[in-house]
């Protein structure tokens, strides 16, 4: 028992935690069955790698800041709002992102956008991409204090490195002339490194009237088309089809 003690304490200062929670019931099973040193030892560091890779996912999923509902094996293709079973799949093999195209699902409200732009950063973060959603107004805020606070700083620096960024509800809201212009610079930065997921209610068009200038939305329109697959989506909202009520209507 005391080697064993020794065993786990060696572990944690070699920042093995895997092993270290794990060793007794390991040394155990191999006595019971007899196991090869090399096979208990193979087995020691597929624990290890099993645990630090479950973990790594755990805090990547953690940073990316999805929205509760963001699993595409729930999705609910009755809706109809214009999007295959096949076109769905066909995304979320991630070939696009590989190519650093960018997507673009634009429709109502209720239609699916953010669900459908949750499932798929959710699908990269599983396949090892570094992937984050942000809402539109989380990027303003974002950008307004990049160079204030350490928070907005590290942020920024975590966006630096992505694969995938979904900007969720883009022009909801007139943006004022500097706030356009640290988003183009925001988004002219990532080009052709990054790749956009861009959810909207708004047509191109409409993009020039919340930004009042419709130089800066073409330019911005312009890096987000140039390597992109457009969805329009389509059909009544979602939520009001299935809209939780805290009343009985009997």
């Amino acid at each position: 028992m005391q080697k064993q003690q020794t065993i786990q304490e060696l572990c944690r200062q070699l920042k093995l935690a895997g092993m270290a929670e794990s060793i007794g019931q390991m040394i155990e099973t191999a006595q019971n069955t007899q196991e090869s040193y090399t096979d208990f030892a193979l087995r020691l560091l597929q624990k290890e790698t099993g645990i630090r890779e479950a973990k790594s996912l755990e805090r990547r999923i953690k940073a990316a800041q999805l929205p509760l509902s963001h699993n595409l094996d729930l999705y609910d293709f009755s809706s109809e709002n214009g999007i295959s079973k096949t076109a769905l799949n066909q995304l979320r093999e991630l070939n696009w992102l590989d190519q650093v195209y960018n997507i673009i699902l634009m429709g109502p409200s209720g239609a699916g956008k953010s669900f459908i732009a949750a499932g798929l950063c959710y699908q990269a973060i599983i396949n090892g991409y570094k992937a984050y959603f942000r809402t539109m107004d989380e990027v303003i805020k974002l950008l307004k204090m990049k160079d204030i606070t350490r928070s907005a700083t590290m942020e920024m620096k975590r966006l630096e490195k992505a694969n995938l960024i979904v900007i969720d509800d883009i022009m909801l809201f007139p943006i004022d002339k500097p706030t356009a212009v640290a988003l183009f610079n925001f988004i002219n930065h990532h080009f052709e490194k990054t790749s956009f997921i861009v959810t909207t209610n708004k047509s191109p068009k409409q993009w020039a009237q919340m930004l009042d200038d419709e130089v800066l939305a073409t330019a911005i329109l312009d890096r987000l088309l140039f390597r992109c697959e457009v969805l329009k989506l389509e059909g009544k909202s979602y939520r009001m089809k299935n809209r939780k009520t805290i009343l009985n209507n009997n």
